[in-house]
């Protein structure tokens, strides 16, 4: 990836800095602390890079997906000069101390591998020294941080508020045992989520072949922010089950793409009047419930679209 960054001498110049990784390289005391050290890290889950080797000494290369260069100023640092980010820190620490007590004494695994210990950095940090005779060793740090939208990239996401929110829902009257059982998990949804009950509007239907149609019409009115449509198909009651399934998708997808207006998919497929019963609310949760709240995050996403265009 190509960083762009500006001349020291000419605002008006620009250098282009084509960063393509960073290397750290740290002398190890001994080939065996080395192999001990490659050992270790292709455990954890390290790529094995290109090593080499001549007659005045050997290198290993171990790969990370991503690397950082810190530099510190005003004090010494405080962590160890190797830090490894991981994601699951307890389990790396499980499996760091199965191979120390493999490698090592077990007391002196004590002295040489500290517990997981939060940090003043919003994270929480374990150490292992990896000790070769009268040396200090080399150290290593690995942590996790207790931010849950740490290293995620900058994203639009969108609010589960359906607050001064309007839907309509439209549901076919065909296997009302089913749809019925989904309208009722919209409706739980959008209440729960704070949307009125004046701001939603039901509308019923035949079948899910009619579904599109309505979709539409309602979507035109402008009155809506998103549409929720909820059926049930059932392969063993047509013959042409797929023909009818292919035409709703494709209605309900092309009034969403024509008129702009979020349309929820909740018309379930299904083989069998078990397997429906299951995705509306027996046992696979109920897919009214999960189309209604897909509605209220896409009006949410395209609120914050609209408010962000409408900033510049």
């Amino acid at each position: 990836m190509g960083q762009r960054a500006r001349s020291p001498s000419n605002d008006n110049d620009t250098i282009e800095l084509m960063i393509k990784g960073m290397t750290l390289v740290r002398e190890v005391a001994s080939a065996d602390a080395l192999d001990k050290f490659g050992s270790l890290m292709l455990a954890l889950g390290f790529e094995q890079g290109k090593g080499w080797k001549d007659e005045t000494g050997r290198g290993v290369a171990l790969l990370a997906p991503l690397g950082n260069l810190e530099l510190i100023t005003g004090r010494a640092p405080s962590v160890p000069p190797i830090l490894i980010e991981v994601v699951g820190l307890d389990a790396i620490y499980a499996a760091v101390e199965k191979w120390m007590l493999a490698s090592y004494r077990s007391e002196e695994v004590s002295a040489l591998l500290t517990r997981p210990e939060p940090t003043h950095w919003n994270s929480r940090l374990f150490t292992v020294k990896l000790q070769d005779g009268p040396s200090d060793g080399l150290v290593l740090g690995f942590w996790q941080s207790e931010n849950p939208l740490h290293g995620k990239p900058a994203a639009i996401e969108g609010d589960l508020s359906a607050a001064a929110m309007r839907f309509a829902i439209v549901t076919a009257r065909w296997n009302a045992v089913i749809t019925d059982r989904l309208l009722q998990g919209s409706l739980d949804a959008l209440y729960r989520s704070g949307a009125a009950k004046a701001d939603v509007e039901i509308v019923r239907v035949p079948g899910a072949w009619e579904i599109p149609s309505a979709a539409r019409t309602l979507a035109e009115t402008k009155r809506f922010d998103a549409i929720i449509t909820l059926g049930c198909l059932l392969r063993g009651e047509t013959a042409h089950y797929e023909a009818i399934y292919n035409e709703v998708a494709r209605g309900i997808g092309q009034s969403q793409q024509e008129t702009g207006i979020p349309h929820a998919f909740g018309v379930l497929t299904c083989e069998t009047l078990e397997q429906a019963l299951d995705r509306a609310g027996i046992k696979a949760g109920n897919k009214g419930f999960e189309a209604a709240i897909a509605a209220i995050e896409m009006v949410s996403i395209q609120r914050k679209v609209r408010a962000e265009e409408g900033g510049k």
